[in-house]
């Protein structure tokens, strides 16, 4: 799955295993590639080695929430209920472009 956004194309790992859940992105240096946590409605930063940019889509996939070079060391949590909710962790600045009421378009490649 992939999304294009600032003129960049992502590579998009959907975190359906409890470990991939579980690690997402911490410990990561250099990210390059977003992933998405479907029925998810908060995430942390905690183990994180970079800021990172947060979307949360409802089950249109439209933006509804959206945090900027997030660092490390903090929990988000969208106000919206969990089975609707996902959540798309992104490098930083890579959602400088998108917002809130945007339906992302993910693509299957």
């Amino acid at each position: 799955m992939t999304l294009t956004t600032n003129k960049k194309k992502y590579n998009i790992i959907i975190a359906t295993s409890f470990f991939k859940r579980l690690f997402g992105l911490m410990g990561k240096k250099e990210i390059d590639y977003g992933i998405l946590f479907p029925k998810c409605n908060s995430i942390h930063t905690f183990f994180m080695k970079e800021n990172i940019d947060v979307v949360g889509l409802d089950e249109n996939n439209e933006v509804i929430y959206k945090y900027e070079n997030l660092p490390k060391n903090k929990i988000i949590k969208i106000n919206y209920e969990r089975k609707k909710t996902s959540i798309l962790e992104l490098p930083k600045s890579a959602s400088s472009k998108i917002k809130v009421g945007t339906i992302l378009l993910l693509n299957v490649d």
